[in-house]
């Protein structure tokens, strides 16, 4: 398993402990969050989604493997919380220190 960047450490360990600044802060002020094809855009969006249905549902991610591959990193987790249960992949795309895009699937 890779070593996963900061900003994306920052983003799932934000979820876990329910920070919700923290996770807005790990993303691009016009950052791009495609939840099974729902997409939403920049930080004011992503923050909609993140109160309704990420942290606002109590996600909670559990890491089981990750793979870097230049500006992408995807992500093998659990998630469990009062959405979504099961298994799934988070794909980053980052660039400097800020995660860019996420797809959720």
């Amino acid at each position: 398993m890779d070593p996963l960047l900061p900003a994306i450490q920052q983003m799932i360990d934000a979820t876990n402990r329910g920070d919700d600044d923290a996770l807005l802060g790990a993303f691009a002020e016009d950052a791009v969050v495609n939840d099974f094809g729902r997409t939403f855009e920049g930080r004011d969006r992503i923050a909609e989604w993140n109160t309704r249905e990420h942290i606002g549902a109590r996600t909670k991610i559990v890491v089981t493997g990750a793979r870097t591959t230049g500006e992408s990193t995807t992500v093998a987790v659990t998630v469990s919380g009062d959405g979504y249960n099961g298994p799934g992949t988070l794909t980053f795309r980052t660039h400097d220190t800020l995660i860019d895009r996420l797809d959720i699937t």
